[in-house]
């Protein structure tokens, strides 16, 4: 491509019905492989960099492209799957509480839907705040424009994603479909005194770590240390706990609250003593007046959405959305600094917040928490995308557009998938294949918390490691999270540690193996969950 046709020219040549009909293509893809993974996993890394990729290589194969219509394209690819993630972190718990618990479709794609127009829609308004005038570094988004950038000399790149893409396939289907490769090794002996160390073997969450990168999974792991290693076999050699499951109690709510802590550090910190200057721009519309006319026509829509679609009352729906209001601005704070988005926490917030206000039922209670986790990842995501195209000069316009076309799509397909994962692998939850551990963390706070002291100990701690700007969220992940997953991870995060060291150059073709083995793993775990459905008697 020549330096004068790499940019486009034109509105028009940046958002162009291939762009849009590509990106809605890839976003079914990417949608499904990031329910699988977060069901499975716990956690979802960005797939910036394997949807830049792949948007690069498929324009490429078309013809003539450039840039901006790359950066349009998966920007629509890459929303869905913060919308599965949104949805995969909390919903699920209904199901931990009350296994014969039904939720009927119209009402949970009201509220998937909703999620995802107010991600889209509120973080835009405030895009111009944390890119352009904070220049918070949204490191995901700066490895999207500089993958683009790199990828358009060459297909090396490509060729390198595909390949441990298909590579994973191949080991994930041995494992999972033959049981050939054993799912996580456990030690016998460290348990028999009540040390639960073990590794899952997991391609998908080495690539986690090695994306994350050294300090957070350090800390990640530090947080299952103090656990596993820790407060459950002392607890129990020191008698602090009857038994296994009450220090396991312990040690949850203890996670729990540093997370809910670190969310409200936040809040007090990031948020409030700002507030006038970043909620300010939501008034201050960038394309003219349509934006003053879009946002309370949206909010319009979208309580009317939850009323009579999710068949939530007036007063929970109203203060669902006043809450994501709040959280996009946590989540953009907190995404652009660190890379990571706890969605699910931000949604355990303002459930605990309007319980405060108002009575609410289960199934409300989780819809609320679902709204708000699916916004709250969907603005890490927009905010990310927005960050590789003002690098890349592309019109904020084009992203927001391709960003509602991948996001609503994203709606349909996770809520599809996530029903096709509860009719092939029934339960969900800690000891399933299935362990959903963030929709776990909302289930506890539905349903009462087992450990209400560790909880409020945690979430004091939480706040205050914040404040002093120690990522208390990723301590309690690895508190909260089996030590197995929290092991593996930490494998990708020092094999990132090492490439980093060896040459830039190798730790970049690490970030390109890692984003195939999420794929690879995530849309081959959607096959076998599909293929289990069609040939169930």
């Amino acid at each position: 491509m020549n330096e004068q046709n790499r940019y486009a020219r034109s509105f028009g040549e940046q958002c162009t019905p291939r762009a849009l009909v590509t990106g809605a293509l890839g976003a079914v893809v990417i949608t499904a492989s990031s329910m699988y993974v977060a069901l499975r996993m716990g956690a979802l890394p960005w797939p910036t960099i394997f949807v830049a990729i792949l948007s690069l290589t498929v324009l490429k194969t078309f013809g003539r492209t450039n840039l901006n219509e790359i950066n349009v394209t998966h920007t629509a690819m890459s929303a869905g799957g913060m919308v599965a993630g949104g949805l995969a972190f909390t919903l699920p718990g209904l199901w931990m509480l009350d296994a014969n618990a039904t939720v009927d479709t119209l009402p949970l794609l009201a509220v998937t839907v909703s999620g995802a127009l107010l991600g889209v829609v509120f973080t835009a308004l405030i895009r111009r705040h944390f890119v352009e005038v904070e220049q918070l570094p949204f490191p995901m988004g700066i490895a999207a424009s500089e993958t683009v950038l790199a990828g358009d000399t060459g297909g090396g790149k490509a060729k390198l994603l595909f390949s441990t893409l298909g590579a994973t396939a191949v080991f994930t289907a041995l494992r999972d479909w033959l049981g050939w490769i054993p799912g996580a090794w456990m030690s016998a002996g460290l348990m028999a005194k009540n040390v639960f160390f073990g590794v899952w073997i997991a391609p998908m969450a080495v690539g986690i770590g090695y994306i994350i990168g050294p300090l957070y999974t350090g800390v990640w792991f530090l947080g299952a240390l103090l656990a596993y290693f820790g407060i459950i076999p002392l607890g129990l050699s020191f008698h602090f706990f009857e038994s296994v499951d009450a220090a396991n109690a312990f040690k949850n709510s203890l996670g729990i609250g540093l997370m809910v802590g670190t969310g409200l550090g936040i809040l007090m910190k990031g948020v409030l003593p700002r507030a006038r200057e970043i909620y300010g721009s939501l008034f201050r519309a960038e394309s003219g007046g349509g934006s003053r006319l879009l946002l309370p026509t949206l909010l319009a829509f979208v309580a009317l959405l939850l009323t009579f679609g999710a068949k939530m009352p007036a007063v929970p729906s109203l203060l669902t959305i006043l809450g994501v209001w709040l959280t996009t601005v946590m989540a953009a704070s907190i995404t652009g600094q660190t890379g990571i988005d706890p969605m699910e926490i931000f949604g355990i917030i303002v459930l605990l917040a309007i319980r405060l206000a108002v009575p609410l039922g289960m199934h409300e209670a989780f819809f609320v928490a679902a709204v708000v986790a699916i916004a709250s990842g969907v603005a890490g995501d927009v905010l990310n995308d927005f960050k590789a195209g003002y690098l890349l000069k592309t019109d904020p316009k084009a992203q927001m557009y391709s960003e509602l076309v991948g996001a609503v799509i994203g709606a349909f397909v996770s809520v599809a998938v996530l029903m096709l994962m509860a009719k092939a692998f029934g339960k969900m939850g800690p000891g399933t294949e299935l362990p959903a551990p963030q929709a776990y963390a909302v289930s506890t706070m539905v349903g009462g918390l087992p450990n209400p002291t560790a909880f409020f100990v945690g979430l004091l701690i939480g706040a205050a490691l914040y404040l002093v700007n120690v990522p208390g969220m990723t301590l309690g992940i690895g508190i909260y999270l089996p030590m197995a997953i929290s092991t593996t991870v930490f494998l990708g995060g020092l094999a990132s540690f090492l490439f980093r060291r060896a040459s830039p150059s190798a730790k970049e073709r690490g970030v390109i193996v890692a984003s195939g083995m999420l794929g690879g793993e995530g849309v081959t775990g959607v096959l076998i969950a599909l293929i289990k459905v069609l040939t169930m008697s």
